[in-house]
């Protein structure tokens, strides 16, 4: 059980940490468009979306949705923990 309740943990710190340098990258143009860049886009962006539609910009510059984001597959995880301390 803890094999599995540590691959949840690897698998949301390896994505939370993309999440965030691609949000980081946002602020440096000619990094985005880099090849790593643009390969975590193509990994980040699918999941930003949903959440870039439901929340606008704030005053059309400022994006909050990458933290409601990262709240919401923190609590993906935790569902998850719990979801495999349920069933073992």
């Amino acid at each position: 059980m803890n094999d599995i309740h540590g691959l949840v943990d690897l698998l949301y710190n390896v994505y939370f940490y993309m999440v965030l340098i691609y949000v980081l990258m946002s602020w440096l143009p000619a990094v985005r468009e880099s090849a790593i860049g643009e390969f975590l886009g193509k990994l980040v962006e699918p999941y930003l979306q949903p959440f870039r539609r439901i929340i606008p910009p704030i005053g059309g510059v400022l994006d909050i949705s990458p933290i409601l984001a990262l709240i919401a597959l923190q609590f993906v995880a935790y569902g998850l923990h719990a979801v495999i301390d349920f069933f073992m």
